[in-house]
């Protein structure tokens, strides 16, 4: 009697979220080069960066703003409230599904800045609408990244963290980890999509990598799996 075909897991079709995390931190690179090189340098992405620039903006100093990073931040926090309540929907059930609605919901998001930055280039009401959707969409990204648990990649924005681990447990540290190719591609990520995302910033125009950033966003919408 012939053996019965095992039916495939649902949640490991696709892309792995390691390697779709690792996209995205690529893409956060991308979206810090366009808020502090082309909105005034504040950082949408980055938190820790733009409670610091919001910090030298009170201080007075020149080429910063209070209004700008405090509009980021209060964008980002109103995103991360809103991606808690998705975590809390859809983080019980399908992960392929929980992490597909986020993913769908930041290429949205980042898409609507995209054609307001090429709609409309320069103003206060361009700046301070790109701001504000492009943090929203990164802290509605983050809150759920950070519910995923992936090892060593609990965050796509800030590597601080990952950094101080990938040498304390290095070989020039304890040497509990003296291996850690997550953590070096995860920085080597969010230097390429820095790089990728100035030069298109400073050659090209806003509504670029803006639309990379949803784009990839979508691809990944549509292909990550549920397996780690």
């Amino acid at each position: 009697m012939p053996t019965a075909t095992p039916t495939p897991d649902p949640e490991t079709r696709g892309v792995r979220l390691v390697f779709v995390l690792l996209a995205l931190t690529m893409m956060s690179g991308m979206i810090d080069a366009v808020s502090y090189l082309g909105l005034g340098h504040v950082f949408t992405a980055n938190m820790t960066g733009n409670v610091v620039v919001l910090g030298f903006a009170a201080a007075g100093a020149p080429g910063f703003s209070v209004p700008h990073s405090a509009a980021s931040l209060a964008a980002f926090l109103l995103g991360a409230a809103v991606g808690g309540r998705v975590s809390a929907r859809f983080g019980g059930s399908s992960r392929r599904r929980w992490v597909r609605v986020t993913l769908a919901a930041e290429a949205v998001v980042l898409a609507a800045a995209a054609v307001v930055a090429f709609a409309r280039p320069a103003g206060t009401a361009t700046t301070y609408t790109l701001i504000a959707l492009t943090a929203f969409a990164m802290g509605v990204r983050n809150a759920n990244v950070r519910k995923l648990g992936i090892p060593d990649l609990t965050a796509t924005t800030v590597l601080t963290t990952t950094l101080t681990g990938l040498v304390s447990e290095s070989h020039l540290g304890d040497a509990t980890r003296p291996h850690s190719p997550r953590r070096v591609a995860a920085v080597l990520a969010l230097v390429a999509g820095a790089v990728l995302g100035a030069w298109l910033v400073l050659h090209r125009s806003l509504g670029i990598p803006l639309l990379v950033a949803a784009v990839v966003a979508g691809v990944l919408a549509v292909v990550a799996s549920g397996r780690e």
